[in-house]
């Protein structure tokens, strides 16, 4: 199983800290793990709106600018599978780390044997819980967690799943719709969108958060505009 963590905390040296702690857990678990590091709330949202496939947030509470708390909860706003763990020098947010589901909350300085026990329980969590869509590709099979899932789209007779990376499968796409759950939306024959990436739409396309444009066929705006609306 491949992972990705964010560690988000406006201290870059305690933020490197933890990335070391946090591959020295992987490397002891025999798990793949991409690392990234992010020096506020809002440099993460930035990226998080390209690419929201991250499985574990490790976040500092107190930073300039959105604190950790107000980021915790924006990002469950639409999205419940990420494993959030708080890592900070404050024991006074502890009651807010239930407010958004968090799976943990660490203060500084982290014992690394307690890091390494939480992050097994997040991995554990993710595998339970997490909705994914599983895809046989040559060589290896590929679990997406649904909420990484940007936009799905034919091809001949393949279709391209676009998440984090773009992964091609021969199935037909009525198949593949089967895994998914309310927040996607099919348009037309051709696509089916994760409603959470759409900035906008308009009667001929739908413009994603990440900048990419998605054609509307005849009569789908309405439909898709209901859509975004019921899930608000």
């Amino acid at each position: 199983m491949s992972l990705r963590f964010a560690v988000c905390d406006d201290d870059q040296d305690y933020a490197r800290y933890i990335e070391s702690l946090a591959a020295h857990w992987a490397r002891a678990a025999g798990t793949a793990l991409e690392v990234e590091r992010f020096p506020s709330a809002q440099a993460f949202l930035f990226r998080y709106e390209e690419r929201r496939d991250f499985d574990v947030l490790l976040l500092d509470i107190e930073m300039d600018g959105m604190d950790g708390v107000a980021l915790a909860k924006a990002v469950r706003r639409d999205n419940d599978d990420i494993q959030i763990v708080f890592v900070t020098g404050y024991a006074d947010y502890i009651a807010q780390g239930y407010e958004v589901s968090a799976l943990h909350y660490l203060t500084k300085p982290v014992d690394p044997d307690k890091l390494s026990q939480v992050l097994t329980r997040a991995v554990g969590r993710l595998r339970r819980n997490a909705p994914a869509l599983t895809l046989e590709l040559p060589g290896e099979t590929v679990r997406l967690p649904l909420s990484a899932i940007r936009y799905l789209e034919v091809s001949h007779n393949y279709v391209t799943v676009h998440a984090g990376r773009d992964y091609s499968v021969k199935r037909p796409l009525a198949e593949l719709e089967k895994g998914l759950d309310s927040r996607f939306f099919r348009v037309g024959r051709s696509f089916i969108l994760n409603l959470a990436f759409v900035r906008r739409a308009s009667r001929t396309e739908a413009e994603l958060t990440t900048g990419e444009r998605i054609p509307l066929p005849r009569g789908q705006y309405e439909k898709l505009n209901r859509a975004i609306i019921d899930r608000i």
